[in-house]
């Protein structure tokens, strides 16, 4: 047997506040092999990141380790000195981030930033052959017009074309180790089994290992030698997949592999009146060059659309990353610049001011792509929550505003006594239902939903979209739901709109697309999705 590359051995992890100190992660014990990739598999919150970080000492410095090593070439990564682990980071070892937008620095474009990972670990490059470089991986991963994006801001990208830019950094210094967390959560259906494919080709290519952490086990199918299953911090069966998948012998596993999207929309008024109608949308991006920063060309991110969402309906916005749907999204809250008619009950949104359209807000929310990143890591779990109840309902007493904090922390799932901890405490998962109960909490009658479960496991996606169910029915709210999930949105979508390429290409009752898509393009969303 080939002996292994990297070893934790006995590995526990506890997170210190002044005196108390609180275990995550208990004696575990993995093995990554060369060429293989391990998957650690489990629900948030089960210590998967956790213990793939501290790999790299990437942890707050609140972490400690009470026991256990982390053994690479011959070295403890939990002990070596600052000098040698930055030479093992991003060199000897990738790491495929969670939130590409947080790891991602804003102010720079992201051709300069592979670039820097390029010269740090390989100071003999020139800039010429760094500019190639990093188009070439841009391209590898499938990033679309990678000569225009290579300029572009990270803000300038949708969600999966930040996450592929994040691979494509932690890929080009061919490293020993790749750490992949959830590296396919933000992408579509037909571009995940594209990354999983290059992945596993530069693995063939490089004898790269790869420790695969995710909550789909559908990818886990596709692309683990090695599985290794977690739940509270301990590991609860390791094996290879087909042992898992055809006879797993713990319950948790049993549990995972039966968790699925399930169910259909709750039953509508078909006659209820429009809430919303956007007539002729665009949403163009400039692209400037020159020292006078002249306009040559622009990026058509939606490109003339037109729809209608009537009231207490569920409208689903699906397509590949980069089709417009999150930028559609945001132009209609008008987050984004645009040009078109936008109406809102009797408000036409384009004729109102920033101090105009401000009331409105109360009425019209968002939960975003990047939870993590729309959560102010200065401000408590209650702060963030109750923020908007500052704003907009400034009356309430102290005492009633944490009434109505920890009320709908139980609604979305959280513990209320973790109302004080800081969003650096929690799971990718939990950073998500933080901030579907920051939207909640005004009790809206209108949430845009930009991939509101695509950070969450199976098993509490489901309990995610019967709230928001549940809640659609108690209060009549309206949702459009972007995502690139079809199993997720055939759950909970009335009506269904798919864009490809900045323009709506089929547009229809849920029952009908799924059933009957008419257009090619809705055609090969559905094949890759459920076949």
């Amino acid at each position: 047997m080939t002996s292994p590359v990297l070893k934790i051995k006995n590995l526990s992890i506890s997170f210190k506040m002044g005196k108390q100190i609180t275990p995550v992660v208990h004696k575990v014990n993995l093995e990554l092999i060369k060429g293989e990739t391990l998957a650690l598999v489990g629900e948030s919150g089960s210590g998967k990141t956790i213990t793939a970080m501290s790999i790299l000492r990437l942890l707050p410095d609140s972490a400690v380790y009470p026991c256990g090593t982390i053994e690479f070439e011959g070295k403890d990564t939990l002990t070596v000195s600052q000098k040698d682990l930055r030479q093992i980071r991003g060199n000897n070892i990738g790491v495929i981030f969670q939130q590409p937008m947080t790891s991602l620095n804003p102010l720079h474009r992201i051709g300069k930033q592979l670039k820097e990972s390029i010269f740090l670990h390989q100071p003999e490059t020139t800039s010429q052959k760094a500019d190639e470089t990093a188009l070439f991986w841009l391209k590898k991963v499938g990033l679309k017009n990678p000569e225009k994006r290579v300029n572009a801001f990270p803000h300038e990208l949708s969600g999966g074309e930040r996450q592929r830019v994040m691979i494509a950094m932690a890929l080009i210094n061919k490293p020993d180790i790749l750490i992949a967390d959830e590296p396919t959560t933000a992408l579509d259906v037909t571009v995940q089994a594209q990354i999983l494919e290059l992945i596993k080709d530069l693995q063939n290519e490089m004898g790269m290992a790869i420790l695969f952490i995710t909550h789909d086990l559908g990818i886990v199918k596709k692309i683990a030698d090695q599985v290794a299953v977690m739940k509270d911090g301990h590991i609860v069966e390791t094996d290879r997949p087909h042992k898992i998948f055809t006879s797993p012998s713990h319950a948790y596993t049993r549990h995972l592999i039966n968790s699925e999207p399930k169910g259909q929309p709750d039953p509508v008024d078909a006659g209820n009146e429009i809430l919303i109608r956007i007539e002729h949308l665009k949403v163009w991006f400039p692209i400037q060059k020159g020292i006078l920063r002249r306009t040559v060309d622009h990026v058509k991110a939606v490109n003339d659309i037109s729809l209608s969402i009537k009231k207490g309906h569920t409208l689903g916005i699906v397509g590949e990353s980069g089709s417009g749907k999150s930028t559609a999204g945001f132009a209609l809250l008008q987050l984004n610049k645009s040009q078109g008619t936008i109406l809102f009950g009797e408000n036409s949104l384009n004729d109102l001011d920033s101090s105009r359209i401000r009331p409105l807000r109360k009425r019209m929310q968002i939960i975003f792509q990047d939870p993590f990143g729309s959560l102010n890591p200065r401000m408590s779990v209650a702060q963030i929550i109750g923020e908007g109840l500052d704003i907009h309902t400034p009356g309430l007493t102290l005492k009633e505003k944490q009434a109505r904090i920890i009320s709908v922390m139980e609604k979305v799932g959280l513990d209320p006594a973790s109302r004080s901890r800081y969003p650096n405490e929690f799971s990718g998962g939990q950073h998500q239902r933080i901030a579907i109960a920051r939207a909640l909490i005004l009790k809206p009658e209108f949430i845009v939903l930009d991939e509101p479960t695509s950070s969450l496991d199976r098993s509490v996606q489901f309990q995610v979209l019967e709230l928001l169910k549940a809640l659609q029915k108690e209060f009549g709210l309206t949702y459009i739901f972007i995502s690139h999930d079809l199993k997720v949105v055939r759950s909970i979508c009335h009506d269904i709109v798919v864009m490809k390429d900045g323009i709506i290409v089929e547009a229809g009752n849920s029952d009908r697309i799924f059933s009957h898509p008419e257009h090619e393009y809705t055609r090969k969303l559905m094949n890759t999705a459920f076949n």
